[in-house]
């Protein structure tokens, strides 16, 4: 797998652009204070880079080297600093407690692995922190706008629901876009956005 993402990510053009994702970047720009933020699964940078970029501090996770030297490469043409840690999100530990919000945009899993990614988030959150997740519904087998071909790595609204139940549901929707997010993402997807609120003790 890893050996996967370095050749995608080997070429000096961004595979899937040098933008914000367009659902997680409208959803950041909605809270008012910046914190801590982990960005799970974010390649070149694209998404560590705009956080870092309106004051939050940020640690970005991905399997792949060569796209942690893309991301840095950006974050240097943006003057901002993201921390970038090279794992695998399988078996990546974020700790407990630890950030107001958590990114995961286009991060495919199998169906063992994903509830075990998820249970991680939940507890990494700080009480009131955030997870913002846009990821590929099992209906975009029929599109060609990027994305995997197993359905085992897509999502359904029930394993979202089912994943997240304790949090507070911010916005949880599927949709058709258009996606233009470089070479990998581009045209009409199906995707599934969630945003969900780690509640406070005083609130559970």
């Amino acid at each position: 797998m890893i050996e996967k993402w370095n050749e995608r990510f080997a070429s000096a053009d961004y595979f899937y652009g040098t933008e914000p994702n367009e659902y997680f970047k409208t959803e950041l720009l909605k809270i008012q204070v910046a914190g801590k933020a982990l960005l799970l699964g974010d390649g070149e940078g694209r998404n560590s880079v705009f956080a870092a970029s309106n004051g939050w501090e940020v640690t970005a996770v991905d399997w792949s080297e060569a796209a942690k030297s893309k991301a840095e490469a950006l974050a240097g043409l943006s003057g901002v600093t993201v921390r970038y840690d090279v794992a695998d999100l399988r078996s990546y530990d974020p700790g407990e407690n630890q950030y107001d919000l958590i990114g995961l945009i286009f991060v495919h899993l199998d169906e063992v692995d994903k509830p075990i990614l998820h249970e991680k988030i939940i507890r990494a959150l700080k009480p009131g922190g955030r997870v913002i997740i846009e990821v590929y519904d099992i209906e975009q087998l029929k599109r060609t706008s990027g994305g995997p071909k197993d359905p085992a790595l897509l999502y359904t609204l029930e394993e979202i629901a089912t994943d997240f139940i304790g949090l507070e549901f911010e916005t949880f929707m599927k949709s058709t876009i258009f996606l233009n997010e470089g070479p990998g993402h581009k045209g009409e997807a199906e995707v599934i956005r969630f945003t969900g609120i780690k509640q406070s003790v005083e609130q559970v």
